[in-house]
């Protein structure tokens, strides 16, 4: 599985780069910030919400500290997604929330 640390998703951002960010925290964690642009499903509700979601593009799953995502990553990439796991998750995040 891929992945990126926070810092490294930080500079993607800071670059304008178009990035397709998957927050799978629940309500209550994403109440205090997300990334801006991360859309929400929280990790419950991934298999059921996958079709809201493009094969065709690459997704950066995130979470507290990195372990939800990573499970998140692991089942679409099974489903023929493509994913990229945020190593360290919000804990390690240190760019802007929304």
């Amino acid at each position: 599985m891929k992945q990126l640390t926070a810092k490294q998703v930080e500079e993607l951002l800071n670059e304008n780069q178009s990035l397709n960010i998957l927050d799978v925290r629940e309500d209550d964690e994403v109440a205090s910030g997300m990334i801006p642009t991360a859309k929400h499903i929280p990790l419950g509700q991934v298999e059921s919400r996958m079709g809201e979601l493009e094969k065709s593009k690459e997704y950066i799953m995130v979470c507290r500290s990195g372990g939800r995502s990573g499970q998140a990553a692991q089942s679409l990439e099974n489903q023929g997604f493509d994913v990229i796991n945020m190593t360290g998750g919000m804990m390690s995040w240190e760019g802007p929330t929304e």
